[in-house]
Parts: structure tokens; sequence; C-alpha cells
């Protein structure tokens, strides 16, 4: 038994560069019974900590950094006045984030075939469905874009004043080309998660991220270009990391097989691709939106003013923090894909276990924190001593909150790894929109909770889906996952006719 295992222990040790043979050991020891258990749990568990945050610390500073971007173009509008800043917080919370949510959701479709069909060593097929998502978000950006044209007159008939929804308007104006770099920068970003290659990624945005505050600067302050120069740079600066990562792909030896050029096989099946898209946007979409109405929504209260300042200050603690949660989230999609592509049912099952388990300790000590600074958390933001009262109220909704974010959202990497969109799409419709959102509003005005009753509605309705989630991924079949997985990729490659993707 003990040479046994110094045997099978040494090579495990020593990880070779190939992500396939880290895998295919991860599923030998797990199937590995001449091991004791606890050694095979801890071996296993070695090769999953390192795979994983190999993937989600990267994750975690890209998805930062583009944050950042924005929240510096916010900064220096409110440098040119409060219309402006309040122009540009409009423009980004009310239309921009329309066309990421929805471009990154269809994005996440390339998550689940580019990850599943690099785990089956067909690498030839990731380029194929990186142009074939790019052709479908490009033509889904020409209805956005005519959204941005018609933006004016849109916010006057949500009721905004004519003198912001005007403002707004030249912001977003400067925002149309970063529509299509969405629409390529998102299914490259895909591409590259999916091998496992993020730290390019990461030193490209840290880079533009510097290159932007500067030439967001000289535009502010040198050139005098107001509202569209602020925004029209940072379109300019997601086109600089699209390009980066493209130059990347070309020059790289890590993509020359996965990447092999230009095919008009792209164009084949963009139908069904589109379908796969519209799900996937569908269930981001609806999550992305949920906590935003939960703004909207405190805008009708009794006293909105102090109800609007203390969610926007935990709705930016929160905003912060969940970016540690779509690190995670795009691991567990990695991980999950690339494993059910090789065949490695208990390896996919093992690799949802950790990423929750370290995913939720994670969330645990951000709750923690938060509690704990509860009464002066609001004071890096304002020196308002009845806001710090509210913000102080809200603060156990908050690490509640976290607490879930350290769960649900890995649960939807799984769905996206294992092409469960659909059905998450549908359980996202009757958890938030039919029980948590009039919930929060029967909470809110008809028992006079005001903000906490919204949001504690709300909460319920993201508790019931994560227990769902939770429910349907312990009940999962992996090896049928994996026998899902062979018949997903046989299609796309027009072997078979499409299986239903719920």
């Amino acid at each position: 038994m003990e040479a046994h295992q110094d045997e099978l222990q040494e090579p495990i040790l020593e990880p070779q560069n190939s992500n396939f043979e880290v895998d295919s050991r991860l599923e030998k020891v797990l199937n590995d019974t001449h091991l004791p258990y606890f050694n095979r749990l801890w071996l296993a568990s070695k090769i999953e900590l390192k795979l994983l945050f190999r993937l989600a610390a990267p994750a975690v500073f890209v998805y930062s950094i583009n944050n950042f971007m924005s929240l510096a173009t916010r900064a220096f509008a409110g440098h040119l006045g409060n219309l402006q800043l309040a122009a540009a917080s409009l423009g980004n919370s009310g239309i921009q984030l329309l066309a990421y949510g929805l471009m990154l959701g269809m994005g996440s479709a390339v998550e689940t075939l580019c990850g599943q069909a690099y785990g089956a060593h067909k690498k030839e097929m990731l380029g194929i469905y990186l142009q074939r998502a790019t052709i479908v978000l490009t033509i889904t950006g020409i209805p956005l874009a005519v959204v941005y044209l018609l933006c004016k007159p849109i916010l006057l008939l949500l009721g905004e004043p004519t003198n912001v929804a005007s403002a707004a308007a030249v912001f977003v104006y400067g925002l149309i080309p970063q529509i299509f770099a969405y629409a390529v920068n998102f299914p490259i970003q895909k591409f590259l998660q999916a091998q496992s290659i993020v730290n390019p990624s990461a030193l490209i945005s840290a880079g533009t991220l510097g290159l932007h505050l500067l030439l967001t600067w000289v535009a502010v302050y040198k050139m005098g270009l107001g509202l569209f120069g602020v925004s029209l740079v940072l379109s300019l600066s997601w086109w600089v990391i699209v390009t980066g990562q493209f130059v990347y792909i070309l020059r790289s030896s890590r993509c020359k097989e996965t990447w092999r050029g230009f095919d008009l096989q792209a164009f084949s099946g963009i139908w069904e691709f589109v379908k796969l898209s519209v799900a996937s946007a569908v269930m981001l979409c609806l999550e992305t939106w949920y906590y935003q109405i939960l703004v909207l929504i405190a805008g009708l209260l009794e006293n909105p003013e102090i109800a609007l300042d203390s969610l926007a200050i935990c709705s930016a603690v929160n905003g912060l923090l969940f970016m540690v949660s779509v690190g995670f989230n795009a691991a567990a999609s990695v991980r999950v894909s690339n494993e059910l592509g090789a065949g490695n049912p208990k390896s996919a099952a093992f690799s949802v276990l950790m990423v929750n388990s370290v995913s939720l300790v994670i969330a645990v000590i951000e709750a923690i924190i938060v509690l704990s600074l509860r009464h002066v958390i609001s004071y890096a933001f304002t020196s308002g001593e009845v806001v710090a009262a509210a913000v102080s109220e809200l603060c156990p909704l908050l690490a509640v909150t976290l607490v879930l974010n350290g769960v649900q959202p890995v649960l939807s990497g799984v769905a996206v790894g294992c092409g469960w969109q659909a059905f998450v799409a549908y359980v996202n419709v009757g958890c938030y929109y039919v029980v948590g959102l009039p919930l929060g509003c029967l909470l809110g005005f008809k028992y006079n909770l005001g903000a906490k009753g919204i949001w504690s509605g709300m909460i319920g309705g993201t508790v019931m889906q994560t227990f769902i989630l939770i429910w349907v991924t312990y009940w999962t079949d992996w090896n049928k996952e994996v026998e899902k997985a062979k018949v997903r990729l046989e299609k796309w490659e027009g072997k078979k006719e499409p299986p239903s993707e719920s």
C-alpha cells in the first residue's frame, strides 16, 4: 500500500505543463480505491485547488479591472460637474449595463462549447466557436446601437429630466463603439479561459487601465472633450483590450492548435448558436437586472433619498466583492466543462464541490468583515450620519447577500459548464420575478419595512433559486452529463441533429 501511494503521489505533486495530464491524474486519484479515503481526498484536493486558483485569481483581477475602468470614467465625469456625473451614472446603469449583460451572457455559450471541446481534445473547434460567437454578437450589436442612438427619447419617456437625459445621451453616443468591442471581447475571453489561459488577459487589462486613465485625463483636462470624450476613451480602451488579446492569440504557441485562421464553417449552425446564446443571455440578464430593480423600487418609497443613498453604498460594496464571485463563476465553468469534455465525471463532480467550498469560505469571511465594519463602512462614501445609520441597518442583509454570492454565482458557472442555461433561465424567472420581487414589494410597502423589506424579499427569491440549483447539482448524474457533452460536441461539428439544451 505504501509503495503504491508513493509511486502515485510523486507525479501528482509534480504536474506537467499540459492541463489534460493533470486532469487525468485527478480522475485516476478519485478512482484509485487502493489509496485510503483521506489520502485520496487530500491528493485530489491539492490538484483541484492548484487548477482552481490558477483560473480564479486572474479572472477576478480581469473583471475587477474592467469594473474599475467604468468607475474611473464616471469619476472623471464627476469632475466636469454634478450634471455630468448624474448623466454618466444614468448612462452607465440605465443603458450601458444592458449591452454589457446581454453580450456577456451570450458570450457564455462559447464558454460551454469551447470548454467541453477543449476537454475532448477537439481543439480545432475552439476557433470555429470563437468566430461563430463573434458573428452572432456583432449582429446583436446593431439593434443595441439603435437603442443607444434613441436613448434620449427613451430616458425622457421614463421620466428623466430633459437636461439629464440630454447629457446622458451625449455620454452614451461615445459608448457605441464599445458595443462592438464587447461583441469581440467576450468570445475571445471565453475562448482563452476554456484553455486555462487567463494571465495574458489580466496583464493586458492592467496595462490598458493605465492607458485609460492617462487618455481620459488628456481628454478632460487638455482637450476639453467633455462627456463625449470621456465615454469615447472608454470605448477606445475596450478596443485596446480586444486588440491585445487577439494579437496574443495570433502570436502565442499556446493557441496554435485552437486558432487555425478564419474559416467559412463559422457561418454554419448560426441559428442553433443563437438559441444557446439567447438562453445564456437571459440567464445572466435576469440575475443582473434583479438587484438593479431593487434600486428602482426603493425610489418609490416615502423617503427615497435616504433609502437610495444607503442602497447605493451597500450596492457599491456588494458590486466590488461580487467580482470575487464572478472569478469563481468563470473558474467553475471552465473546470466543469473541461472535465465533462474529457470524459471525467468524478473530476467534474469533485470540481463542483471544491469550487463551491472555497468560494463559500471566502464569502463568509467577507460577510464577517462587513458586519464588523457596519457602523463605519458608509464613511468611505459619505460623511452623513443619517445615511451611516441606514447603512448599518442594511449591513446584515448585505452580509447575507455576500454569503449567497459565495454559492449562487458559482452554481451558475457550473450550469454554464454543463450547458444548462435554458433551465436556469426558467428558474430565475420563477424565483426572482414571481417570488422575490412581489415578496419584496409586499414587505417594503404593505408592511412598511422600507428598503429592508424590499431587500429581504429579494433575498428570499435568491435563497429559493440557490436551493434549487444545489438540489439539481446534488442529484446530477455526471456520467450522463459526460454523454450529453459528447452528443453536444458532435452536434456542433455537424454530425448529429441538435439535442435539446434543457
